[in-house]
């Protein structure tokens, strides 16, 4: 992305300086730790009162969950793959390579995830994320055993669905608004 490109082009994104302050700290955390802004907390500051209960939420997925954090981001990448999140595909995509020391992973979960080079185990939980992104009234008990017998926890077949949920809202709203993904994404973890 150049750096002169809106973090979204439909609709305006709103001046640092006049954001809430619990927001503004929120964007100089995070800035400071990816060492730039991600364009989701810009284009999320349109709406404060969703940026705080959206980050809230991602919060919990990420901070208490049974899920390794390269799990959470395969899901992300393989929903985000499957629902075409350009946003997310890129952004996650830089996330799937750095968490799970693989350069090449994230092409492939978000080209196919079913051809990609994974475990059986991950395999089977990309089956019910996707199941449940492209057909949620199909998913039966047959998808829950066939994650415990590969040893994922009741609290872990949980947030598998709970990160397929929210990434599902997260691919839409980044449509809807053409969320851009950072240029630094592109080069992360390669």
């Amino acid at each position: 992305m150049a750096p002169d490109e809106p973090a979204m082009t439909r609709f305006p994104v709103p001046d640092y300086e006049d954001l809430p302050a619990d927001l503004r700290e929120r964007i100089d955390e995070e800035t400071e730790r990816a060492g730039f802004t991600p364009n989701v907390f810009l284009a999320y500051a349109y709406h404060p009162a969703q940026f705080r209960a959206f980050f809230a939420y991602y919060d919990a997925l990420i901070e208490d969950t049974d899920l390794e954090r390269e799990e959470v981001e395969m899901i992300v990448v393989a929903v985000s793959g499957v629902n075409h999140c350009y946003y997310c595909n890129v952004a996650h995509g830089a996330l799937v390579r750095i968490y799970g020391d693989d350069p090449e992973l994230a092409d492939q979960l978000v080209a196919n995830y079913r051809t990609a080079e994974i475990s059986e185990r991950h395999r089977r939980m990309l089956d019910l994320a996707v199941k449940l992104t492209e057909s949620m009234e199909e998913v039966e008990e047959r998808d829950f055993e066939r994650l415990r017998d590969v040893g994922y926890s009741e609290k872990a077949i949980w947030d598998i669905g709970s990160v397929t949920a929210f990434f599902n809202l997260s691919n839409r709203m980044a449509h809807l608004a053409d969320m851009r993904p950072n240029g630094e994404f592109h080069t992360m973890g390669r």
